[in-house]
C-alpha cells in the first residue's frame, strides 16, 4: 500500500513458519532531522549483546510514527497499539575480530507474546540490511519461551559437534544456521517483526565501522510490546 506521502507498507512472510516481515519505505517525515539529533547524543555501550553503542531516541521519536505503526500492528499482527514502547539509536562499531560468541550468530529481541521489533535504517552508505535465519537442529524459526530452553540446549549441542563460528558477522548459511531471507538497508526503510524471530544483521567483515552518526552504520532499534 502506499500513502499521499509516498510512504510504502509491504507484507513478506519468510521461512516455514511463515512469519510477516513488514518493509515500510519512507518511514520518517524528516530522517535527517533524526541524525542531526544524534549528533548530540552520548553514544555508550548498552549490555553485553549489540556489537557497538547506542542512545536512547527521545519517547517523540514515536509520535511521528504512531499512525504506521498502529496499521501496521493491527493489519499484520492482528495486536493494537504499544503498551511500552523504547527506541534506541544504534551504530554498529565492533570490529569482526572482536565479536563475542553471542554476536556472531542470529538472535531474538524478546520472548514475551506480544513483542515486535522495529528497525530504521539511517545510513545513506550501504553496510547490510538484516537476515533471517532457521536453527537447523531444531527447525526453529521463532524462539519464544515455550522454545527457549530446548532451543539452547540444542544450541550448545550444536557448538560441542560443530565447534564455535569463527570471529565474524555471519553472512548466509552456516552448519548451524540457515538463512531463511534477507532485507536490504535503504535509508529510511523499517523492518517490523515479532521479536522472538531469528536474526542478525548482514553486516560486511571487509569494511570500517566508524562511531559517527554521519558515517556510520546508524540505525534506531525499537522494541513495542502490544496486545
Amino acid at each position: 500500500m502506499r500513502d499521499e506521502e509516498g510512504q510504502t507498507v509491504r507484507v513478506e512472510f519468510v521461512g516455514a513458519e511463515h512469519q510477516p516481515v513488514v518493509v515500510v519505505d519512507n518511514f520518517f517525515p524528516r530522517p535527517e532531522q533524526l541524525i542531526a539529533d544524534a549528533e548530540a547524543l552520548n553514544f555508550e555501550v548498552m549490555g553485553e549483546f549489540y556489537p557497538g553503542i547506542r542512545a536512547r531516541a527521545p519517547q517523540s521519536y514515536f509520535s511521528e510514527v504512531e499512525a504506521v505503526l498502529a496499521r501496521v500492528l493491527r493489519e499484520f499482527f492482528g495486536q493494537r497499539g504499544p503498551l511500552a514502547s523504547r527506541a534506541l539509536y544504534s551504530l554498529v562499531t565492533t570490529p569482526s575480530e572482536q565479536l563475542t560468541l553471542a554476536q556472531r550468530i542470529p538472535h531474538i529481541d524478546g520472548l514475551q507474546a506480544g513483542s515486535l521489533a522495529v528497525l530504521h535504517y539511517l545510513s545513506h552508505e550501504d553496510f547490510g540490511g538484516t537476515a533471517f535465519y532457521r536453527h537447523r537442529s531444531s527447525g526453529f524459526e521463532t524462539v519464544d519461551a515455550s522454545r527457549h530452553a530446548r532451543y539452547l540446549d540444542m544450541l550448545s549441542a550444536d557448538f560441542a559437534a560443530h565447534g564455535e563460528p569463527a570471529p565474524a558477522y555471519i553472512q548466509g548459511d552456516t552448519p548451524i544456521f540457515e538463512q531463511i531471507a534477507r532485507r536490504e538497508s535503504v535509508f529510511n526503510r523499517a523492518l517490523i517483526y515479532r521479536s522472538s524471530l531469528l536474526h542478525c544483521g548482514s553486516v560486511p567483515n571487509d569494511v570500517e565501522l566508524p562511531a559517527d552518526v554521519r558515517t556510520g552504520r546508524l540505525t534506531v532499534a525499537s522494541f513495542l510490546t502490544a496486545h
